[in-house]
């Protein structure tokens, strides 16, 4: 069996007649600019200068380095989990909105809300010890695995403050999704697993 030889151009085309091709397409194509306060050149943000402010848009997850974004999940994990404690303290979830997002957030506030209605308070100690272990290809969530350990548990009187009982120390381990939502982190799933 022969080889094919294949034309690397096509016959009728030729480079000579490729120049007014491609002067005509540039002349159509607009190469400057209707905006006169323009100077015409490239802005830093990627756009053609047009006298106006450029929008300072949120970088997207998956443009910002590894360890940068793992740290900033872990500490948006972290800010998660303490505003967990606070809202069982206080019996208040408004400051959940900040660092959770649906389902989780509705979850916890209706959680937060019963115990609130049996006129009792959570207060509790954990540990924690987070790691990333997974994220989407886009890297907008984030999956992080963390062995929480209960040092203490107490459920106490709204109305009295006397203690009324406790749960045993525990470890469990917890999977978490952090997802990116509007230029900002936020726990959207926590599941409770196996001891640890």
């Amino acid at each position: 069996m022969r080889a094919r030889l294949v034309r690397s151009s096509p016959q009728s085309l030729t480079r000579a007649a490729a120049l007014p091709i491609l002067l005509a397409v540039c002349a159509v194509a607009g190469c400057g600019s209707s905006d006169p306060a323009s100077s015409g050149e490239l802005a830093p943000n990627g756009a053609f200068e047009s006298g106006a402010a450029p929008s300072r848009a949120a970088a997207a997850p998956s443009a910002i380095p590894t360890a940068q974004l793992f740290k900033t999940v872990l500490d948006r994990y972290r800010e998660y989990q303490a505003a967990y404690k606070k809202a069982y303290e206080k019996n208040d979830p408004s400051e959940l909105n900040t660092v959770a997002m649906d389902p989780l957030l509705s979850q916890v506030s209706e959680d937060v809300e019963a115990t609130k209605a049996k006129g009792e308070i959570w207060r509790f100690t954990n540990t924690f010890n987070p790691r990333v272990y997974a994220r989407s290809k886009d890297s907008s969530k984030v999956y992080v695995i963390d062995c929480v350990r209960t040092l203490a548990a107490y459920r106490y009187s709204a109305e009295t403050g006397k203690r009324l009982g406790g749960v045993p120390d525990g470890a469990y381990v917890y999977r978490a999704t952090v997802q990116y939502d509007s230029g900002t982190w936020k726990v959207a799933a926590n599941v409770r697993d196996s001891s640890c």
